[in-house]
């Protein structure tokens, strides 16, 4: 065999799999193969492999994987599945956030789905960018979605100008109370607007025996210290996008948890019930029971567990309290959708997602429950909220004023790519100090400035 021939079939080959990944089509294939000067060699590919594979890649329906949580609490998204025939829907392989699964498949150059719904830009969105897995939107959302989505969530979304995440669920941190526990113990002025007057209304609903436990929260980092800490400075992000774990907001919000600890549930730390940990937590369990009055994580946390209540209508919402002299800020994410780079279907996939997020009666559903579940997450669009202002829902809640208020003054976690793994390593880190175990709050949270580097260095 001469050495150009070698070098004719080499180049097939390669042509042939770009075709078989549906990277060309065949019209791209021929040209290519004729234009290199395989002529007929070139075409009897096609016609063996080309028109064969392209046809069965054009006959795979749009694929695409949710986080099981999502169809579970927002039962409307078969209404927008029907209007996709032949539609293949799935429930992602993952766990605790992981996307193993969609990296092992990347390395193939491959994927099993089009669209991934359950992206949460702080958490995997970097790590499925440089492990090749995705890849950005904006060459197939159309332009007035993109100027449609809410300024602060479209940063939170980008990198480098482009948008990976196309935004579906937002949620935002903020504090919640059981009016009836609140009540019983002779409070007023609720919500107090800040930490000190938090704790004392915690400490009074203990004192009186409204409730065995004052307050409550998610000790998970991300869901606890980060907006603890936003609600002193937002600025609190080395160089680097890593959390500035001994910034003085953050050795305060440290402090601060470990005081709420002292009037709340004993399990506070432990791990939840479902997913890997992640969720079915001690705090949501607690509120669920009428056991805590007062209690601080995203605003759809205590929209679900109070439909646990004798009268659910005794919950009450409110920002989230700052230190004194604070900036007031607390912390937001989206959940989104990432677009696989070795899918298909991309423009189905992008008329798809603004189907799924445009839909009303998701958002209806969401914000004003339904029998099987009642999420309050918001829309991540500017229209949405005009129409509602201008024609307002008899079914629209205040709360939607609330949470879109404090959206105002959130901030995202920053993108990087141990932009959650810092808070789970550093989390049995951190407390040490909150079970007593280390007496200095700066001490142990620059034991978990070392143990993030640690990680890094070692190449995650």
């Amino acid at each position: 065999m001469t050495e150009r021939k070698e070098h004719e079939l080499i180049l097939q080959e390669q042509w042939r799999r770009r075709l078989l990944r549906g990277e060309i089509d065949r019209r791209q294939f021929l040209s290519r193969t004729v234009t290199a000067g395989l002529g007929m060699a070139g075409v009897g590919v096609a016609a063996n492999f080309g028109m064969g594979a392209r046809s069965a890649l054009a006959a795979r329906p749009l694929t695409p994987t949710f986080y099981q949580w999502i169809p579970d609490l927002h039962p409307a998204i078969p209404e927008v599945n029907a209007g996709f025939p032949d539609l293949n829907f799935q429930i992602a392989p993952v766990e605790g956030f992981g996307i193993e699964r969609f990296v092992a498949e990347a390395k193939d150059q491959k994927s099993t789905w089009d669209v991934y719904v359950g992206m949460t830009p702080f958490v995997e969105m970097t790590a499925m960018i440089e492990a090749d897995v995705i890849e950005p939107w904006d060459n197939y959302i159309p332009k007035e979605v993109i100027d449609d989505i809410l300024p602060a969530i479209r940063e939170e979304c980008s990198i480098d100008g482009k948008l990976y995440s196309w935004p579906f669920l937002l949620d935002v941190i903020g504090m919640s109370w059981h009016a009836g526990i609140t009540d019983q113990a002779g409070l007023g002025g609720m919500p107090p607007e800040d930490w000190d007057a938090y704790l004392a209304a915690a400490q009074t609903i203990v004192d009186s025996g409204a409730a065995p436990y004052g307050a409550t929260f998610d000790a998970h980092g991300w869901r606890s210290l980060a907006p603890f800490t936003h609600s002193m400075s937002p600025d609190v992000y080395t160089s680097e996008g890593l959390f500035d774990f001994t910034s003085d907001a953050a050795v305060e919000a440290l402090i601060l948890m470990k005081n709420i600890m002292a009037l709340s549930n004993p399990d506070i730390l432990l791990a939840g019930t479902t997913d890997g940990g992640v969720n079915g937590t001690p705090d949501e369990l607690a509120f669920a029971a009428q056991r805590v009055g007062l209690y601080t994580k995203y605003f759809n946390a205590p929209l679900r567990m109070a439909q646990y209540w004798d009268d659910p209508a005794m919950l009450s919402m409110g920002g989230l309290p700052k230190f004194k002299g604070g900036a007031g800020s607390t912390v937001f994410w989206t959940t989104g959708s990432a677009l696989f780079k070795h899918g298909e279907n991309k423009e189905k996939a992008a008329e798809y997602i603004q189907a799924l997020t445009y839909n009303p009666q998701i958002w209806q559903d969401s914000i004003a429950g339904t029998a099987t579940a009642h999420p309050g997450q918001l829309p991540p669009y500017a229209s949405i909220y005009a129409g509602w202002n201008a024609d307002r829902p008899d079914w629209l809640p205040p709360f939607v004023d609330l949470v879109r208020g404090q959206l105002d003054r959130a901030r995202a976690i920053q993108n990087h790519l141990f932009g959650l793994q810092q808070f789970v390593i550093g989390k049995p880190i951190w407390e040490t100090y909150l079970t007593g175990e280390e007496s200095d709050p700066k001490a142990a949270l620059a034991k978990v400035v070392e143990a993030v580097q640690a990680e890094i260095n070692r190449g995650g």
